[in-house]
């Protein structure tokens, strides 16, 4: 147990963790909501040992900061996915929930408390913006947290996160295999489907995108791979 919880979180340890797996330290951040209707029924379900569930962080609507898991340490947030060539996210990565059901936006006190405490785990862990993803960004066939109402431009402008620059973003001719080369160059698993790429991508860069694939979606997805190409080590064989 470490002696105090960081970034004035309340230490609340879950049991629900352990040592990570072949030396890894985290170098990823992967963001969640809790899909719940409390905060407090969030922080109980994260600490029930019959969940085998946990995060390193939970953040309430008001802002209200739990650490459950040391970040030395191994919790159980990501499940099943990929992220680069990295296919135990739970070993490379810190795992924050944010108290959310998935149908409304992110409150201004738990957002100021998300950049708290993103700043301080990137500092301490070295991690890259482009490292800071969404749960729906590793596991895109089973995930949508945290959701498009989540305000992935304002971590970006804060440096905690990245997000296309329109002006760069050129418009490219709708192409699938295209489109799965660009989001593996980014991070995203390629043996996902055509269409849990497509959503994953418009729920983290153009939540505002509907129907088929479009030229905005390849210009983003472009813009994306040359300039936050995962690390040439992180490639998949």
């Amino acid at each position: 147990m470490p002696a105090a919880a960081h970034d004035g979180a309340l230490w609340h340890p879950s049991p629900n963790c352990g040592a990570r797996r072949g030396g890894a330290l985290p170098d990823t951040v992967v963001v969640h909501y809790t899909a719940m209707a409390s905060a407090e029924a969030a922080l109980a379900r994260l600490c029930d040992p019959g969940a085998e569930v946990s995060a390193h962080y939970l953040i309430c609507e008001r802002g209200r900061l739990w650490q459950l898991v040391a970040e030395a340490d191994r919790a159980w947030h990501a499940g099943a996915g990929r992220w680069g060539a990295v296919d135990d996210v739970n070993s490379a990565s810190i795992g924050i929930e944010l108290a959310n059901r998935g149908d409304h936006p992110f409150p201004e006190p738990q957002m100021r408390a998300l950049e708290m405490v993103l700043a301080g785990v990137m500092d301490r862990w070295r991690i890259r913006p482009e490292r800071v993803i969404a749960h729906s960004d590793m596991a895109p066939e089973r995930k949508r947290d945290p959701g498009a109402r989540f305000d992935w431009r304002r971590l970006a402008r804060a440096g905690l996160s990245i997000w296309p620059e329109a002006a760069r973003a050129a418009q490219e001719r709708p192409d699938a295999a295209r489109l799965r080369e660009l989001a593996e160059r980014i991070g995203y698993d390629a043996r996902a489907s055509d269409a849990a790429l497509l959503s994953a991508l418009r729920l983290r860069f153009r939540p505002w995108g509907r129907g088929p694939l479009s030229a905005a979606d390849m210009g983003v997805a472009a813009e994306l791979a040359r300039r936050f190409p995962v690390d040439r080590g992180d490639v998949s064989a």
